[in-house]
């Protein structure tokens, strides 16, 4: 039986799987990583080609290993692929894929989790749980949008804005995709409506530590209270860059309003007013993929799931990164420290580590940048 089972390999997991080996874990043999992909990359392996390294955000270094500068103009997909691919051998993370977890069970109220794949079962004394949200697209409900006689797409599906050469693209959301995607549009060629729930929420303030303590606050505000997560643009806003300026000027980042409904010609405006479209795109967002963990019943009555830090409060076995305040890629690598260290901790707790393993006090005086192999300078 293995002591630790980590579900991802996006930032969070990387980052857990990473610390557990700094503990004295040793892969295969304590802890695995179990990874739905193909191949090495999270969510990031598939975001839209014209998505290139120097228009993405939140790309942040993982533990020991910095991304380095990247060609700004390299596919992001590309760039953080083989960062993670070269993560993972570099440190010698046991990563198994494609081992897509279909759920996990609990034999015994106080026994160790089984972890069930495609592929067979893994049972552990705990969790790490670090599947993020990219597999499950949010598709708000509006009347009529089965009716709708053009194309409906989600930002899962996005591939590039040259498809859309001539349409008339009505773009639904608010947040930093929607914004993306309009600017793209636009310089493709195709005219846009943008449709918003309420105003866009553009801020000039400077997104600094202190905006950054201030949004984690709120979020986790959310998450002891068993809510769930709210989307990210509704806690930071949308940064006022130059672009973005120029973008209003142009009358291309300018709200339309709320909508009504959809219709076969295009959408239905709050205000009675009917936009035909050939194509909505649905920049609505994600939801946290969390499927596989419905037979442990951890969500509360508000629909989310009660966390201190990243401890799951219904079952201490159970630890979650890449959720809530660590979605972003700089919480989810904290996250994923946090995550081991409280693995370690609970291990030791139930009598459950072997000589060689870090001690509290030494796991918790690992420096986040410290290099895996003794003797060898960090990168």
């Amino acid at each position: 039986m293995l002591r630790t089972v980590v579900i991802g390999a996006g930032q969070a997991g990387l980052s857990a799987a990473y610390y557990l080996r700094r503990q004295g874990l040793e892969p295969d043999e304590d802890f695995v990583v179990l990874d739905a992909n193909d191949g090495p990359g999270g969510a990031w392996r598939h975001r839209w080609p014209s998505l290139t390294f120097g228009t993405a955000h939140n790309i942040h270094d993982l533990p020991g290993l910095e991304v380095g500068i990247p060609d700004p103009t390299e596919p992001a997909s590309s760039v953080v692929s083989r960062y993670y691919g070269d993560y993972e051998r570099q440190f010698d993370l046991p990563v198994h894929r494609p081992e897509a977890v279909t759920e996990v069970v609990s034999p015994s109220p106080a026994g160790p989790l089984r972890v069930v794949t495609q592929s067979g079962s893994w049972d552990a004394e705990l969790i790490i749980n670090g599947t993020g949200t990219w597999d499950r697209p949010y598709w708000p409900f509006y009347p009529g949008r089965e009716l709708f006689l053009g194309s409906q797409l989600h930002t899962h599906d996005f591939q590039s804005a040259q498809h859309f050469r001539g349409l008339h693209v009505v773009v639904v959301g608010a947040g930093t995709s929607a914004v993306q995607f309009l600017l793209q549009l636009a310089g493709a060629g195709a005219t846009t409506s943008w449709v918003t729930r309420r105003p866009p929420s553009f801020t000039g303030r400077e997104f600094n530590a202190e905006w950054g303590r201030e949004v984690e606050a709120r979020v986790n505000e959310r998450t002891a209270a068993g809510l769930p997560p709210a989307s990210v643009v509704s806690t930071t806003g949308l940064p006022l860059t130059r672009q973005y300026q120029d973008g209003i000027a142009a009358g291309n980042l300018v709200s339309v309003g709320p909508m009504r409904a959809v219709t076969p010609e295009g959408v239905l405006l709050a205000d009675g007013t009917e936009v035909r479209a050939d194509v909505i795109l649905w920049a609505t967002g994600f939801r946290p993929a969390l499927d596989h963990l419905a037979p442990l019943k951890l969500r509360e009555a508000g629909g989310g799931i009660r966390m201190k830090g990243v401890h799951v409060l219904k079952d201490p076995r159970v630890l979650l990164v890449g959720y809530g305040a660590s979605a972003s890629t700089l919480g989810a690598t904290r996250a994923g420290r946090a995550a081991a260290v409280a693995a370690v901790k609970r291990l030791r707790e139930v009598g459950s580590v072997r000589a060689g393993v870090a001690s509290e006090d030494q796991v918790q005086s690992i420096p986040p940048s410290a290099h895996l192999h003794s003797g060898q300078p960090a990168p």
